[in-house]
């Protein structure tokens, strides 16, 4: 089978990896193009870019897609028989998704119809999921709503995070792409349409989505706090300056309730009130502009009084 395969950040490498390992032709590699990153502001190549080169592939990176007419017709001329994407960050034009005759075939970290959007595995940990997954579908104009080929499922650790669940739904998405191009070549992979009325949606992150609210329960917050690594995170207000909260559990076992954002020191430990009377340990925060410190080392440093809130 030959593929195109369109792709960007880490989680799409071990995909790009499988189709190039597993006998598939792999024509044209097409990514996002280098960025400026970090504090000087570098030039630095997308992930996928970096292996497609390790691999010894052809690679593009179009600034745009839907109205280019040279990459049209350098896909044309390759006439792949399906185009993988995985995580490319480009919606996908009409002709691009009518020129292979196998599809467009993505891989999505979610069970779909749930989690349909820019950020499934956040979202999935942020609403206390225990189970998630990867599915391969082919895609159509609308946000995730294309036929479904295949499904796996993945347990999400108690201590898991966005950072440390990604890799291994990656790892499962070169899995499931490798079966799904296998049964589309033997015939024993067929499209089933998406129970739509069952769809969830997981949107691109935003800064305000890290503001925690503590009129939610501490387990509520915690999976935020996990779920949103490393970015937004999980920050508070202390003082009317900014208390990033880098660690942190549900106190077991509450001895008193405080108010909402209400902080206490037992000598111990340094616990949040929050909703349904329950409390979050506070284990490691982040004050704007200063290095992480353990609580202890805030509660020297700080001396919060008895009373005194996070918001």
């Amino acid at each position: 089978m030959k593929l195109v395969f369109c792709g960007t950040p880490q989680f799409a490498v071990p995909s790009l990896e499988r189709a190039a390992g597993s006998g598939f032709e792999v024509q044209l590699v097409v990514t996002q193009p280098d960025r400026p990153q970090g504090r000087g502001m570098v030039l630095a190549a997308p992930p996928v870019k970096q292996a497609a080169e390790e691999l010894g592939l052809p690679v593009i990176q179009p600034e745009k897609i839907k109205a280019n007419e040279d990459f049209k017709q350098k896909l044309e001329q390759l006439r792949p028989d399906a185009i993988v994407v995985v995580g490319y960050g480009r919606l996908i034009p009409p002709w691009m998704l009518a020129l292979p005759p196998r599809g467009n075939i993505n891989v999505h970290a979610s069970l779909l119809p749930r989690y349909r959007g820019a950020a499934p595995v956040q979202w999935a940990i942020a609403n206390g999921e225990v189970v998630t997954g990867v599915t391969t579908m082919l895609l159509n104009e609308g946000l995730d709503t294309g036929d479904i080929l295949l499904q796996d499922y993945l347990p999400i650790d108690p201590e898991d995070t966005a950072i440390t669940l990604t890799p291994r739904l990656a790892k499962l998405g070169a899995d499931l792409l490798e079966k799904t191009l296998r049964g589309l070549e033997r015939g024993t992979v067929r499209p089933k349409p998406q129970d739509h009325s069952r769809a969830t949606l997981a949107p691109i992150l935003k800064k305000e989505d890290g503001q925690i609210d503590f009129h939610r329960t501490a387990a509520e917050i915690r999976n935020r706090l996990r779920g949103f690594q490393p970015w937004p995170g999980a920050t508070a207000r202390f003082r009317d300056k900014s208390l990033k909260i880098v660690a942190a559990r549900e106190e077991v076992h509450p001895s008193a309730t405080l108010g909402s954002g209400e902080l206490r020191w037992d000598g111990e430990k340094l616990v949040a009130g929050c909703g349904s009377a329950t409390g979050l340990e506070l284990l490691e925060v982040q004050p704007e502009g200063k290095r992480a410190i353990s609580a202890r080392e805030f509660v020297s440093g700080y001396r919060p009084a008895a009373g005194e809130r996070l918001s």
